[in-house]
């Protein structure tokens, strides 16, 4: 039976048997006992299932992962130690030094700087692009060497809504996978895969715990890209791995082979794990998801709304209001609600922005964003610090943008808390 969301959020993953935990268990321990050697010679070899390292796999971390992929509709799936490592490994894991894949230029300031700094000194070259181009014009960035195509969902922090369908088409005629982080939108409010994407990301970080407890990511792949198709264009997948006897990953282990080799390769010798601990913690949050996101959307629209009639804000964004350029996508691709958070400035300029800020009592001034609790960022003094003038102006980041997450708290403390503030600048 296939269940809907808020039923899977929580019963996915873990299912215990007769006198076992009905909560799933932290699995805190590094190591894994077996009865022979030979026994564990063959899950060093991937010729049988089980633990032994957690540094591998663990049976917390694998039941939170089950439930996220149940949640996005894939086919396997992995955590990793951060939002920050899903992307990162979600690119090197189809990625060496010689290649090239094309990002959104509007994506989170950190995943910028991971992929035009650090993994330009790794061999590997990003071109950033306006994800609002027409698909005739994107196609001038695609190379021989191209080998995939990234973006956001709901970008951060600008609340632009990507076309999914475009970009899946424009990646699929290059014989490229399109990966798409959906943090902000979360499997609630976003199914990516229904509209062509092939792997989705995560920062469960945010939503997805929800609580601002613990850091964590998630790699979920949808199974329908075919790397033996292109062969020659993912030897990592489709050619001998010597590491493993000359195993080849998309052989062997079919639709399972590019989070196989995520785990097998990437996380060996990486070793971005979550732990289990904030994996528990996780699935405490994943299981409140859909009741969370649905407020968090109401109470964004009503903040945005208020934020659009107050004389002393210059602009709103936030892709639910009919004003917002992405109001179109927002229907089609975020029929039920988008995301909690809005971005707006105010009259003034940064300075100004900033002032306002310091005003403010109910919301927190802090790195974080998308938990319970109202928080509020200036990105271009945080976040997004180190770019340039031209990389932000590149990104969409105006100078006085402000990043609002809207929590939980009654609509009404919110917007008395916004009103105070604006009332002193």
């Amino acid at each position: 039976m296939d269940r809907k969301i808020e039923t899977k959020s929580l019963h996915e993953g873990w299912k215990p048997g007769r006198g076992e935990p009905r909560q799933l268990p932290i699995y805190q321990s590094t190591t894994f006992k077996y009865n022979t050697s030979d026994e564990m010679g063959q899950l060093f070899d991937l010729e049988a299932e089980g633990y032994f390292y957690t540094r591998l796999q663990n049976p917390t971390n694998d039941a939170v992962a089950a439930k996220i992929c149940s949640l996005e509709g894939g086919v396997a799936a992995m955590l990793t130690s951060s939002g920050q490592a899903a992307n990162f490994f979600a690119i090197f894991n189809i990625c060496e030094a010689g290649d090239h894949f094309i990002s959104s230029s509007a994506i989170y300031g950190g995943t910028y700087n991971l992929f035009n700094v650090t993994m330009k000194k790794m061999g590997i070259e990003c071109t950033f692009v306006d994800q609002d181009l027409p698909a005739e014009e994107l196609k001038k960035y695609f190379k021989p060497n191209t080998k995939a195509v990234f973006g956001e969902t709901i970008t951060n922090p600008t609340l632009a809504v990507l076309d999914l369908e475009k970009f899946a088409e424009l990646a699929h005629s290059h014989g490229v996978p399109l990966i798409v982080d959906n943090t902000f939108a979360t499997p609630v409010n976003c199914r990516p895969f229904e509209w062509g994407v092939d792997i989705v990301t995560h920062s469960t970080t945010k939503y997805m715990d929800g609580h601002a407890v613990g850091v964590g990511g998630c790699i979920v792949d949808s199974g329908n890209f075919d790397w033996l198709k292109y062969a020659e264009r993912f030897p990592g997948l489709t050619t001998p791995d010597e590491s493993y006897h000359g195993l080849i990953y998309a052989e062997k282990f079919g639709k399972a082979a590019y989070i196989t080799k995520a785990t097998v390769q990437l996380m060996r010798d990486l070793g971005s794990i979550q732990s289990p601990q904030n994996a528990f913690y996780l699935n405490i949050g994943l299981e409140t998801l859909p009741i969370r996101m649905e407020r968090h959307c109401r109470n964004a629209l009503e903040t945005a709304k208020f934020l659009e009639n107050h004389e002393k804000i210059a602009w709103v964004n936030y892709p639910e209001l009919e004003s917002s350029k992405y109001y179109s996508l927002a229907k089609k691709y975020l029929p039920n609600g988008s995301c909690g958070v809005v971005s707006f400035a105010i009259k003034g300029g940064r300075d100004e922005s900033i002032r306002f800020m310091d005003k403010l009592e109910l919301a927190s001034i802090v790195t974080h964003v998308a938990d319970s609790k109202t928080c509020i960022l200036h990105p271009a003094s945080h976040t997004h610090r180190q770019l340039t003038y031209e990389q932000l102006k590149e990104a969409g980041i105006a100078p006085d943008l402000i990043r609002l997450s809207v929590g939980l708290e009654n609509i009404e403390d919110i917007i008395a808390d916004l009103k105070q503030a604006l009332d002193q600048i």
